[in-house]
């Protein structure tokens, strides 16, 4: 064992705490596979990640650096905000890119491109290629049960494939979103991630830009929200490896807007909220450009730094 860079990102999130953290260590040569997934069950966040220089074919294509991503439960070929953290942890570790305003990660679903956002000081990651297929009436009955959703409520369901499997739900309402306290056991059982989300402008006389809170009952148990400009209310719920509710994922926010932008649901660019269900405001912004290709964005914040034993 010997003492590691590490470093802690809050991502989605210009003011600290108020995203979602992931850890990353930033000099990750010589650890075995089972030492990372310890150490990410030791974190018991969402996702740790693990800085590593390119193999040869990805230095050839122009990556910068190479990254494995763990959960509690495993090893993942990309997530959205671990991306952002990482590479956010990486320039201020003094990373110099290739190429100027861009960075290209090499992670398990290969190279991911991540530019200079639309929003000052915050970077984007251009989503990698999405795979759409229609959920059975089976799969969608036994989320639907334990998410306590009626299935009238859904209003469109697909799974979504972008490295990460999530089964996303298009609600009728945000109301109806930040209202759900899901049987999290059954949730794993399915062994399906589950995104939901709802257009903001679906309730605008309770939650809309002119009116920066509202309450939505969960079991008469009242919940605050706030929600400042945004366009779609999300959660994302992950028993099936071992994360209850994420605050912010970058990988579902990124199916979820090829999906509905492809099918007219959103515009070409929006804001996306989430974490209100859990004290967070988080804010991710999506962006298709003229080729078609969505890039997911916000800010990140550094909110530890030190050394690891590892």
């Amino acid at each position: 064992m010997k003492s590691r860079a590490f470093t802690q990102i809050d991502v989605f999130t210009d003011q600290a705490y108020l995203g979602n953290p992931v850890a990353v260590v930033l000099d990750s040569e010589g650890l075995s596979d089972e030492a990372m997934q310890q150490f990410a069950r030791w974190t018991q966040l969402s996702e740790t990640t693990f800085v590593l220089p390119v193999s040869p074919a990805a230095n050839a294509q122009g990556a910068d650096y190479r990254v494995r991503i763990f959960t509690p439960g495993g090893e993942l070929p990309f997530a959205g905000h671990p991306t952002l953290g990482t590479a956010h942890a990486w320039r201020e570790a003094g990373g110099q890119a290739q190429h100027p305003d861009r960075i290209v990660q090499e992670c398990g679903v290969g190279l991911v491109t991540l530019r200079r956002d639309t929003l000052p000081e915050a970077w984007a990651f251009a989503a990698p290629p999405l795979q759409r297929t229609e959920p059975t009436a089976d799969e969608l009955n036994r989320v639907c049960q334990a998410l306590g959703l009626e299935r009238t409520r859904v209003l469109r369901a697909q799974h979504l494939h972008n490295g990460p499997h999530w089964l996303g739900l298009l609600l009728d309402s945000p109301e109806t979103v930040l209202a759900l306290d899901p049987d999290h056991a059954a949730l794993k059982q399915t062994g399906i991630k589950v995104g939901v989300a709802a257009r903001l402008a679906a309730a605008p006389s309770l939650i809309g830009r002119a009116n920066r809170e509202a309450r939505a009952f969960a079991h008469n148990r009242p919940v605050t929200v706030t929600v400042p400009d945004a366009d779609l209310e999300v959660r994302a719920f992950a028993a099936a490896i071992g994360i209850p509710e994420d605050p912010v994922t970058g990988s579902l926010n990124a199916s979820l807007a090829q999906w509905l932008m492809a099918d007219g649901v959103l515009p070409s660019q929006y804001t996306a909220t989430q974490g209100t269900a859990l004290g967070r405001q988080g804010r991710v912004n999506l962006t298709q450009d003229a080729g078609g290709q969505v890039w997911v964005g916000g800010h990140s914040v550094t909110c530890i730094t030190g050394q690891v034993t590892l």
